[in-house]
């Protein structure tokens, strides 16, 4: 299974926090060779769709992802957010969770990422790699645009 999660706990509020996770076009300032073009016009809801293009010509491949269920935090209540990865060369979900609780605010990045036609038998190898490339990813996200 590639399950992986990504926990950290940043100086910001829920609602800062909140806000640069689920920046999608920033999401392409921390990955290499990535560009994100959100397709759905407006605020994020259930049913924005946005694809991560990553690579070079024709060795590049698109991530079409969907927001299948959201929920901002606010007045004590967490925020949820689920997107289903949508494409041909990657497949799977990612759950962002923000909550507060008395001035600290946690974060928590959960995916299982399926890459094309990788035997399962690359599945730990597959989710440590996602561990590692999320984890620097959630942290420059948090850190914010001039960090």
């Amino acid at each position: 299974m590639t399950v992986f999660r990504v926990d950290r706990t940043p100086p910001l509020s829920a609602d800062e926090a909140w806000l640069r996770l689920t920046d999608w076009p920033a999401h392409a300032d921390q990955v290499p060779l990535t560009a994100i073009s959100v397709l759905t016009p407006g605020r994020t809801r259930v049913g924005t769709v946005f694809v991560a293009r990553t690579g070079l010509g024709p060795a590049a491949f698109d991530d079409p992802m969907e927001v299948v269920l959201w929920r901002p935090p606010e007045r004590g209540r967490s925020g949820y957010c689920r997107l289903e990865k949508r494409g041909r060369a990657v497949t799977g979900w990612a759950e962002i969770h923000v909550t507060e609780e008395n001035g600290v605010t946690r974060v928590r990045w959960e995916e299982d990422l399926r890459v094309g036609r990788l035997p399962r038998l690359l599945d730990p190898l597959t989710a440590r790699a996602g561990q590692a490339t999320f984890g620097r990813a959630v942290d420059r996200l948090l850190r914010g645009p001039h960090a």
